[in-house]
């Protein structure tokens, strides 16, 4: 039964899926030949001619998205994972669409280029709203109990706890929980008033009895020893199998299941600034760094002739720092301090510091100090976005002190963060700061760094407790 809804539903989403790109398809000719939005020089082909090429739209998207996995079950799947997997889908169809044409097309009548510019933004638009508006139908059946699935836990400690607790906040996913299995099957409340309807040894029994589409085994780590018996009552049954490791306690960063040669492995400090997201986030440091350099350059040249002006001494101070990894590098700040104000050791600077020269503390309270790191960022030293960096004699003093601080040192270090747009800079709560700066590494994105350059144009300058 489950098999044929399944397939319903597959049936159901590709006809849609083609449906629309063949509305994109008709849409990208006409705007390029009827619309008269780009000129046209060489004359209108035959709508037959781009007609006879749906066959092979409708075989390249099916097949494509198929393969993408894009047709499997997506309950619980994030809609900006959907949304990427449409858009590389998409972008890979074009491109075999366009190889297929070269072999296929007549010399005396070519295919149009814009059109499949066109094509390819109204596909990727057409099924982005088409599948959005597809979900929002089924969550709302879902919320009124129809197409839903049922499912039990097995393990009834704080993990499955914390499973049920998912499993309620999310009703747009249709999963309604029957109950939890326990060691013994004793109680008769399991983990956040979960009712317990048997053993781990009743499994087998509930399966033929109960209409169980769901297994999702959440075994405390003691019981581990019991999932051999839980997999071999389970059997050749056709419920989908999860399992969920006690193990998420130790994750301190984002965690994440990686491959090696065939072998799972899960990865308890992951973080997403990694191969491709690493080199984007690396090009748009160069790029936004250079841009705001020659922008910013006549601004940057009167701060440096009225440090000099106003006080004795060089006009850039540099301070060891420590980046991504632990590696140490020289930060470039305007110098705001007198030459002699660290000849007793490094210190917090404090309210009314007679270190701080009358423009060094104009330039403190608005962070423009900070502009010659630009520089840093363009070498490679820093994230225009990131943690903000410390001096290693104070990262071995917090990390005595503060839980998981060394983490934020799984990224590279940045000129402005989630912390400073929030209002943890300067002399503020250190637990604050870190807590924002995990949450940054764990919800990282290029949208995510472009909100926070956006945020700090506002929140990020102006800073009352700088002394």
């Amino acid at each position: 039964m489950l098999k044929q809804k399944r397939q319903l539903f597959e049936f159901f989403f590709m006809a849609a899926d083609l449906v629309v790109v063949t509305a994109a398809w008709i849409l990208a000719y006409w705007i390029r030949f009827s619309s008269e939005l780009v000129p046209i020089d060489k004359g209108v082909p035959s709508f037959d001619h781009y007609l006879s090429m749906l066959l092979f739209i409708w075989l390249i998207w099916a097949f494509v998205f198929r393969r993408m996995g894009l047709y499997r079950p997506m309950r619980g799947v994030r809609r900006v994972r959907e949304l990427w997997l449409l858009i590389n889908a998409n972008a890979l169809a074009v491109v075999l669409l366009i190889s297929v044409t070269y072999l296929v097309r007549e010399k005396s009548i070519p295919f149009s280029r814009l059109v499949f510019l066109y094509f390819g933004v109204l596909a990727t638009t057409f099924t982005t709203v088409q599948r959005s508006f597809l979900r929002f139908l089924l969550r709302e059946m879902r919320r009124r109990g129809y197409n839903l699935r049922y499912m039990v836990i097995v393990g009834a400690g704080k993990v499955a706890g914390d499973m049920a607790t998912r499993m309620r906040l999310h009703r747009e996913l249709g999963i309604q929980l029957l109950g939890c299995l326990s060691k013994n099957g004793d109680e008769k409340k399991g983990p956040k008033g979960v009712p317990i309807v048997g053993s781990y040894n009743d499994l087998g029994m509930l399966l033929d009895e109960m209409n169980v589409d769901q297994v999702v085994i959440a075994l405390p780590l003691e019981d581990n020893k019991y999932l051999p018996t839980i997999m071999e009552q389970i059997g050749d049954s056709l419920v989908d199998i999860r399992v969920v490791p006690d193990i998420y306690q130790f994750v301190t960063l984002g965690g994440e299941i990686e491959e090696f040669d065939g072998l799972p492995v899960i990865n308890l400090r992951s973080t997403q600034l990694d191969g491709f997201n690493l080199f984007a986030k690396r090009a748009l440091d160069l790029i936004l760094g250079v841009l705001f350099l020659v922008i910013l350059s006549p601004f940057l040249l009167l701060i440096a002739f009225l440090v000099k002006l106003t006080s004795r001494g060089p006009v850039f101070y540099r301070q060891e720092r420590v980046s991504v990894d632990g590696s140490s590098f020289g930060i470039l700040k305007f110098r705001t301090m007198r030459i002699d104000a660290e000849q007793h050791g490094p210190g917090w600077t404090t309210p009314g510091d007679s270190r701080v020269t009358p423009l060094g503390k104009f330039l403190r309270a608005w962070n423009l100090d900070e502009l010659p790191q630009l520089l840093n960022v363009i070498r490679g030293e820093m994230s225009i976005v990131g943690p903000r960096p410390e001096r290693p004699v104070f990262i071995r003093e917090f990390r005595k002190r503060i839980p998981r601080y060394m983490l934020r040192h799984k990224v590279p270090a940045g000129m402005t963060g989630w912390a400073q747009v929030n209002g943890w800079r300067g002399d503020t709560s250190i637990d604050k700061r870190i807590e924002c700066d995990l949450y940054y590494i764990e919800n990282w994105s290029i949208f995510f760094d472009l909100k926070i350059m956006f945020l700090t144009l506002f929140r990020g300058f102006r800073d009352k407790n700088a002394y």
